[in-house]
């Protein structure tokens, strides 16, 4: 019975379904899971509509990542429109084992900037994933359109101070960078988002967006 409660599916979000364990995730100090931080993607895409701009689902990032024929990842690219993206964010999970639905014990972010041609991954726990995100950006690389695409680690990417909110690192960051992207003025030096995300994404900014996204996941229920 409880499972079959926690199972209880509760919103319909563009193409997400959010469940009442999701909820649960939401209110307290725990890990966030790939539907939450799909949801977000998905808000933030339709917050910001752009073109030039496309935030990959979870799965989507872990397919690419971890697809062993070279032709069926074409295949399944090519809708994407990679090469006619000026900015592009995956989340990294992880997981080694393909085979298990939600496995994995950290998420991080790689995000591609056209005009400065790299990636740029950012891991909220002192690189822990960066195995993970050499694996997706060797995996999509060739399918960005441009030749010469850098991999960048950043090293003073925004710390994570539990061992709880790696998801919400991922989600503050994303909207950091979608921020930075709708702003010109807030661009750096090199034109690109470095200074924005560590003004926006502190501990207490990402603390908070726990509620911030149960209450709006509240909202839209009562609205549906």
């Amino acid at each position: 019975m409880e499972r079959s409660v926690a199972d209880e599916k509760i919103l319909s979000y563009n193409d997400v379904v959010l469940r009442r364990s999701d909820l649960d995730i939401l209110s307290g100090p725990y890990f966030i899971n790939d539907r939450i931080i799909e949801f977000y993607f998905s808000y933030l895409s339709s917050s910001n509509p752009s073109e030039d701009v496309l935030l990959i689902a979870p799965s989507i990032a872990f397919w690419i990542s971890n697809c062993p024929d070279t032709e069926s990842l074409n295949d399944f690219l090519g809708p994407l429109k990679l090469q006619d993206k000026k900015l592009v964010i995956f989340p990294v999970n992880n997981n080694d084992d393909v085979s298990l639905a939600e496995g994995g014990s950290h998420w991080t972010l790689l995000a591609y900037e056209r005009n400065a041609n790299v990636f740029v991954h950012h891991d909220s726990y002192s690189g822990m994933n960066k195995r993970h995100a050499l694996q997706l950006y060797k995996a999509v690389v060739g399918f960005i359109g441009a030749a010469h695409a850098k991999y960048m680690e950043l090293a003073n990417s925004p710390q994570q101070v539990n061992g709880c909110d790696c998801g919400l690192y991922v989600t503050a960051i994303a909207r950091a960078i979608c921020y930075w992207n709708e702003n010109s003025d807030h661009k750096d030096r090199d034109g690109l988002w470095f200074s924005v995300v560590n003004e926006q994404v502190t501990p207490s900014a990402v603390g908070a967006m726990r509620n911030e996204i149960l209450l709006m996941l509240r909202s839209l229920m009562e609205s549906k």
